[in-house]
């Protein structure tokens, strides 16, 4: 069986992080994807699609994107039903994100916080293992601009 999502689109609001009662980090959020196609004579349209993220994945969410910031999403698709505080079943559709992208879409360099898995407040003796580096724990400092006009290696 094969259950996989690949998803390109703007967030709607800003994500929240929140924490469970047994402290695992979760944020949920909604992004609207466009569709390919337009009917002449009219606008076009976006699907609206849920999100949910857990752990350092949900950090990053809650660090880097707000609202409008174009994400890249590839999880899986799940669904669950509840009862609602008035009684009424609902069902839910969303994706489980296992990983999230920026798009190439760029924000000035003040936006950029501290990386979401520096360990402010311990000490390197403290830690067991230290993390191996990633693009989660860079800054804007480490990537350089890509001249446009030069020819590409490739």
């Amino acid at each position: 069986m094969l259950n996989r999502t690949i998803l390109m689109g703007r967030l709607v609001a800003d994500p929240e992080l929140k924490t469970t009662a047994s402290g695992i980090s979760v944020t949920s959020f909604r992004i609207a994807v466009d569709r390919n196609y337009v009917k002449s004579g009219e606008e076009r349209k976006a699907d609206f699609i849920d999100i949910v993220c857990w752990r350092q994945t949900a950090e990053f969410v809650c660090r880097y994107f707000g609202k409008g910031s174009l994400i890249a999403v590839e999880g899986q698709l799940q669904s669950r039903t509840y009862q609602a505080k008035d009684g009424t079943n609902r069902y839910v559709v969303e994706v489980v994100a296992d990983n999230v992208s920026f798009t190439g879409e760029r924000r000035d360099a003040n936006s950029y916080s501290q990386p979401y898995n520096s360990y402010s407040g311990e000490s390197a003796s403290s830690m067991q293992t230290q993390p191996e580096p990633s693009y989660q724990s860079g800054t804007n400092s480490d990537f350089q601009e890509v001249p446009l006009d030069d020819d590409l290696p490739f």
